[in-house]
């Protein structure tokens, strides 16, 4: 779309819009969540008037952000949406300035490092011998910042990262209280290319999400640690691992070793995507036991340690590609060009009604036929498969991280798809082996997007259940 200057009072209204009524309008299902409304066909997210907020990435905001993360949209169009949402034109106006960026500079350092070491080494069990190795180089180190009335005293691990020339450009700070949920962030201003790491010279680099992720494996895995390079991306952001790869031609072989939930699941997925894309193919992937490497350190010591978490997403891939295997045993490929359609209408017809069970049923429906219509082409080309092989690979390529659009927001991409297929099944001549791998890769790509739909529906599912029977059990243990 053409750049619209929105005027700062345009802006304020769209992000004021409220977004109950906003959904609503947009033809989309809530469910009362206490004060606040759950999206049916997304329960991580939440909205409150203008809020919203994703319980599973942890991020919200205003309504702009929500229409750009939900929606896919540009800024720009985002404000549009909304504003036309509500009627209000949007006369020219000056386009806003930059921000101007704040400069970093790292916390003021503590006298001592009594607290750092007490903390790291008694409460998080960090070997002495490693944690020295840090200090001494300055990349950990105990802050002391004083409140603004200054009438209390906040100590901090500080966590430095450095550029290829030694200066410090990035810091991230960890709460050394135990009581309560400790604080942590990044020190505003820093480079995050430069996060908390070390470079070795084996050409292996291991990436964690945060500082004590790293430090508690190399506690567990302290066989000549320091000839490996390794990088806390302090969250799961790509950029300091393709810093560390560019600045260290030596690096090849990648080992991501983030946390074993399903925030960590999703980023590990992306993270080797974006490695591929920059011809990395040497990607391996290591899990901790339970959610986290400092988790395990825990158990390792006989302490109570909190629990791996498997992505709901793929707990329910198992049963939905189960049930589009049994559906096989009852379908025929044939005339699967006339039944597919009629069933997709169905499908449109009960997503409006909301009918939400039903619209999944058609889905895993579509899915079978168009799987039989691939296995079939596969046997013309000389390849036998058998349904359950076919549900095996649906199962293996449906990827959390790939899977996070909304039900309603894929349909259109399904209905094209689903043209691109009627388009080769029915194109005229006769078939030869390109047409028939034409036809198989098409009805392949539509059964894998409507598997993706119900795979998506049953985990939002079964994480609203965890969810609640999670409440419940912490309400059992406060009662």
């Amino acid at each position: 779309m053409p750049y619209i200057p929105f005027t700062e009072e345009q802006k304020l209204r769209a992000n004021s819009v409220d977004l109950v009524e906003f959904l609503r309008r947009q033809g989309e299902k809530l469910i009362p969540s206490g004060r606040d409304k759950r999206l049916a066909s997304d329960h991580s997210i939440t909205v409150r008037g203008n809020e919203w907020y994703d319980h599973e990435s942890k991020e919200g905001g205003g309504a702009i952000s929500f229409v750009q993360t939900y929606y896919g949209l540009p800024y720009q169009e985002a404000v549009k949406r909304l504003l036309d949402g509500e009627g209000i034109a949007y006369p020219q106006a000056e386009p806003p300035e930059p921000e101007e960026r704040k400069e970093f500079a790292l916390p003021p350092a503590n006298r001592t490092m009594r607290r750092l070491y007490a903390y790291l080494l008694q409460q998080r069990l960090i070997d002495r011998d490693i944690l020295d190795a840090f200090t001494k180089r300055g990349m950990i180190y105990e802050s002391c910042e004083k409140s603004r009335d200054g009438t209390k005293e906040y100590h901090n691990a500080v966590f430095v990262g450095s550029d290829e020339y030694g200066a410090a450009r990035h810091a991230h700070k960890r709460g050394l209280y135990t009581q309560g949920k400790s604080f942590r962030g990044n020190v505003e201003g820093g480079d995050p290319r430069c996060s908390f790491h070390w470079f070795g010279h084996s050409g292996r680099l291991y990436v964690f999400e945060a500082p004590i992720d790293m430090l508690a494996f190399l506690t567990l895995n302290p066989e000549a640690w320091k000839e490996h390079s390794y990088v806390s991306l302090c969250g799961t952001s790509e950029h300091a691992m393709l810093w560390m790869l560019e600045k260290d031609p030596r690096l090849q072989k990648v080992v991501l070793c983030l946390d074993h939930d399903a925030a960590g699941i999703e980023a590990t997925g992306r993270l080797t995507d974006i490695l591929v894309e920059h011809g990395y193919t040497r990607v391996s992937i290591l899990r901790p036991e339970y959610k986290d490497w400092d988790e395990d350190l825990k158990a390792l010591h006989g302490l109570p340690a909190q629990s791996a978490e498997q992505h709901p997403q793929l707990q329910a891939a198992e049963f939905v590609c189960a049930r589009i295997a049994v559906k096989c045993m009852d379908l025929k490929p044939d005339r699967a060009e006339q039944r597919v359609p009629a069933l997709f209408q169905f499908y449109r017809r009960c997503l409006q009604e909301k009918k939400l069970e039903t619209a999944m049923d058609c889905m895993e429906e579509i899915a079978a036929l168009s799987l039989l219509v691939v296995l079939r082409e596969c046997r013309q080309l000389g390849t036998a498969l058998t349904p359950a092989q076919g549900c095996q690979y649906l199962q293996s390529h449906i990827l959390p991280h790939q899977n996070r659009k909304s039900i309603r927001g894929r349909t259109e991409e399904i209905a094209a798809q689903l043209q691109t297929a009627l388009d080769k099944i029915n194109a005229p001549g006769v078939r030869g082996e390109a047409e028939k791998r034409g036809i198989a890769g098409a009805w392949l790509d539509l059964a894998l997007s409507c598997a993706k739909v119900s795979v998506k529906y049953d985990g939002d599912e079964l994480k609203q259940r965890q969810k609640e029977e999670q409440t419940d059990c912490l309400s059992l243990t406060q009662g």
